[in-house]
């Protein structure tokens, strides 16, 4: 919380007994109001020393009577708050006649044993006064027993504790400053710092100010005027000239302490200089950002979003929409809303099970199951059933699901090029590629590979190990396109997986670990009559279609013996290894 110094004015005796000098430093010092105080020192010399004592002629001639002090404090407190320094029971009898005029009252630590005095003062009701204790050469003990002590007796508003003692000179190192933490922390008291240091010094100004910074919460200051000669107390009292002085860096320091945590010119030296992300190599719309290898930070003087605001746009799903140059940054206008599709490749022709796109788990035909599914997906603009050319795949038009479903016939052989044509109908950004054999797809799966595929900027995302038929993959529209430039005519590219994962100089690929719950040995594919059948046991064990992938996990753990129905079963392009010879050779890119 902001803190505003509250200063009090201590005039002491530097009137010298002079009540003209004392009525002209109030004067002087009458444009301070608000936040300030100012403080007197009323004694007598018979109440305050015996005749032998070695100051009692001062005393005497620092004496003013009643009706003096009744006219100084009520001119004092038409600007400002009255203090009191107690000595003895004639202060105690200033204020008692000036009581309501009166904010506080002060005891030197030589007063705080003094019991004449707080008897008397114990007579007067201070419910409505503060009370500050001087605490020069008194121990913690002492203190807590001062305090205990007085708050019984007086039962002031307030009890304040001040740090600081006079002496000529009064040395740096005896200010008490050192005593600000200790006592902060062990009382829960308001604290006052009174230095005495010469009032023609530096430190005179910034000790005080370093005092209110290290947690004091009001400052006594001593004064006296500049024109004419002041006798006492002259050694640590500050003209009005070096009093204002004091008081405006004093106030300047506070307003720095007080400042905003970020202000609007370190937020202009900041836009100056910071070093920002700049493209590090050409991109394209359509592309995603990679934290790690697609920037690095330069001091360009045009303006670009940081690396959080490029990580918060791409969190949002949104991909490239201009194209980057290097040594460009990055702005909001660079991105828009990724559509992103979901594509069902599908084809009549399989050799292990006939028309196996047509086979029906419960009542769908299996591709239609497949696409109830994807349908579910969360963050897909579009489902769309992708098939060929060929005649026998037009029956594929009467098995969309609903009309939700695009759908689209395109190239009999090549499927790369058949994806790009897809995408280019629909204006996809980043597909999720299905197979219509994975009826068991699901949006956990989905939702959990995307995000991770937008928030590292990959160009290809799939997880690592999954049960056979729920693994997916996502992959940017513009990196499928950049790999096609390498093969006119994609041979094998039914096994599109290997043009991306065969080719990790080209393609950012992102290899994610998945929940665990969908890492099985299971097989929910759909290559043989043993695979449809498990599929149906799966399905007539739940009530209606809304059962998710996990439901059919669990299932299965509870069930091993229609797990195992096809757990003998083997994919061709993990076992074959001429297979894989040859793909890994067709798919890789030549320079």
């Amino acid at each position: 919380m902001a803190r505003t110094p509250y200063i009090i004015i201590e005039l002491a005796n530097t009137h010298g007994g002079d009540f003209s000098y004392l009525s002209s430093l109030i004067d002087a010092f009458e444009p301070y109001q608000q936040h300030y105080g100012i403080k007197f020192q009323p004694l007598s010399p018979d109440t305050l020393a015996t005749p032998d004592f070695e100051w009692y002629p001062v005393y005497q001639t620092l004496y003013f009577n009643s009706e003096q002090w009744r006219e100084i404090i009520h001119k004092a407190s038409t600007t400002k708050d009255v203090w009191i320094d107690i000595f003895d029971r004639y202060g105690v009898t200033i204020v008692k006649e000036n009581l309501s005029l009166i904010h506080g009252i002060k005891f030197q630590s030589s007063v705080l044993f003094n019991d004449e005095v707080i008897d008397a003062l114990s007579e007067l009701d201070l419910s409505e006064h503060r009370l500050i204790l001087n605490i020069a050469a008194q121990s913690i003990d002492q203190i807590e027993e001062r305090i205990s002590m007085i708050q019984q007796l007086l039962k002031p508003k307030e009890i304040l504790l001040e740090i600081g003692f006079q002496a000529y000179p009064t040395a740096l190192g005896d200010s008490g400053i050192s005593k600000i933490q200790t006592i902060k922390n062990k009382f829960n008291l308001a604290l006052v710092f009174a230095d005495h240091l010469d009032g023609k010094s530096q430190d005179s100004i910034y000790l005080p100010i370093f005092a209110f910074l290290a947690g004091a919460d009001i400052i006594e200051k001593h004064v006296m005027l500049g024109d004419r000669e002041t006798k006492y107390d002259h050694f640590s009292s500050q003209t009005p000239e070096a009093f204002e002085v004091f008081t405006n860096t004093l106030l300047q320091y506070c307003e720095a302490m007080q400042a905003p945590f970020i202000n609007d010119r370190e937020i202009a030296y900041l836009e100056k200089t910071v070093m920002i992300p700049v493209v590090k190599n050409n991109r394209t719309p359509g592309d995603l950002i990679d934290l790690n290898s697609d920037l690095y930070f330069r001091r360009s003087g045009k303006k670009g979003l940081t690396l959080a605001q490029i990580k918060e746009q791409q969190s949002a799903m949104k991909v490239l929409s201009n194209n980057k140059l290097p040594n460009e940054t990055l702005t909001d206008t660079d991105f828009s809303k990724a559509r992103i599709g979901a594509i069902v490749a599908c084809r009549m022709k399989s050799s292990r099970l006939k028309e196996k796109a047509l086979l029906t788990i419960g009542a769908l035909s299996s591709v239609e199951f497949c696409l109830s599914r994807a349908l579910r997906f969360q963050h897909i603009d579009k489902v769309v059933l992708a098939t060929s050319t060929d005649p026998q795949d037009a029956i594929l038009s009467d098995y969309t699901y609903n009309d939700q479903v695009g759908f689209y016939r395109g190239h009999p052989e090549d499927v790369m090029q058949r994806y790009i044509d897809v995408c280019d109908e629909y204006s996809l950004d980043v597909v999720v590629r299905i197979t219509a054999d994975m009826p068991f797809v699901d949006d956990a799966i989905c939702s959990f590979l995307l995000e991770s595929h937008f928030n590292t900027g990959a160009d290809y995302t799939v997880g690592t190990e999954a049960a056979i038929g729920v693994n997916l993959e996502i992959f940017n529209v513009s990196c499928l396109k950049r790999i096609k430039a390498h093969f006119p005519s994609a041979e094998y590219s039914e096994y599109m997986t290997w043009y991306f994962q065969n080719n990790p100089e080209h393609v950012r690929i992102n290899k994610v670990d998945l929940p665990s719950i969908f890492v099985r040995p299971y097989r929910l594919t759909l290559d043989y009559q043993e695979d449809l059948e498990l599929f149906n046991h799966v399905h007539r064990a739940f009530e209606n279609e809304s059962y998710t992938l996990i439901d059919v996990i669990n299932y299965l753990d509870k069930n091993q013996e229609i797990a195992a129905i096809n757990s003998h079963l083997t994919l061709k392009y993990k076992t074959d290894q001429a297979l894989i010879d040859l793909l890994n050779e067709k798919t890789k890119i030549i320079e």
